[in-house]
């Protein structure tokens, strides 16, 4: 199958950057997706990204699942109106666990060709001091870049705090060390992580001077419109103690 054409008919791309096509038809690439634990199950607006995956995977490339044990602690102001609750580390080490084992269920780990794999941001980022991140990756986004991004630009008005405006930064320098450590040039993800994705992209091709790439795919949204995030009520849960299965088929049915 061709990946490309894959998500095309089923409707499923929703922004693309330019050369990704040829890039895939040359032979076997890594791409990832990345999940912060902040609870303890993922939801169905975070199937969309994980069934691009399978299909990467199904056409014979190798998917990697990125677990964000660092950016968990920090969080994604993409699609929030307002700061997140900080987690300790004991509650991002459980909710990891558990959507380790949820993540397992939807792409094959055995495959001689193309297993897929799992990292957690945290292995690298701990070994990182501030100093040493400011210094080596900080100056190569400028702030005018980072206040460009819908991301913060949706919460002027009610504000941001600098632990969550360098959250994009920390997502493009998992960008990197993949490209780096992994050969993984290709991000993908939900259409509200392009301007982070984007992020990654320019960072590699500044600080290495290479080439990578991304791909979202629509949201899954609320009847209100709004996203699906975990923290919204009407969450359609993948952990049935959160759900039952009639709430499922309700779900698909409506």
């Amino acid at each position: 199958m061709n990946f490309i054409d894959e998500l095309k008919w089923r409707g499923m791309i929703n922004d693309i950057t330019p050369g990704l096509e040829k890039k895939l038809e040359l032979g076997v690439n890594s791409a990832y997706v990345g999940f912060d634990p902040t609870a303890s199950s993922l939801h169905i607006g975070n199937l969309a990204p994980v069934m691009l995956l399978t299909h990467f995977q199904n056409c014979g490339h190798k998917p990697i699942l990125l677990l964000g044990g660092a950016t968990a602690m920090i969080g994604d102001p993409s699609g929030k109106s307002s700061e997140r609750n900080l987690l300790d580390t004991d509650q991002v080490n459980s909710n990891l666990i558990a959507i380790k084992k949820q993540l397992s269920m939807f792409l094959d780990f055995e495959s001689k060709d193309n297993a897929a794999e799992f990292v957690n941001n945290l292995d690298w980022m701990k070994k990182m001091n501030f100093n040493t991140f400011l210094r080596d990756i900080g100056k190569y986004i400028t702030v005018n870049y980072m206040m460009s991004k819908d991301s913060v630009k949706n919460r002027m008005e009610t504000g941001i705090s600098f632990t969550e405006f360098s959250y994009q930064l920390i997502q493009a320098y998992d960008f990197l060390y993949l490209l780096n450590n992994k050969n993984c040039s290709i991000q993908i993800g939900g259409s509200d992580q392009w301007g982070n994705i984007v992020n990654g992209v320019e960072l590699i091709k500044r600080y290495a001077n290479k080439q990578s790439y991304g791909l979202t795919t629509p949201l899954i949204t609320l009847a209100t419109g709004a996203k699906m995030g975990k923290s919204e009520n009407g969450a359609i849960w993948l952990d049935e103690k959160f759900l039952s299965a009639y709430d499922y088929w309700q779900f698909w049915r409506n």
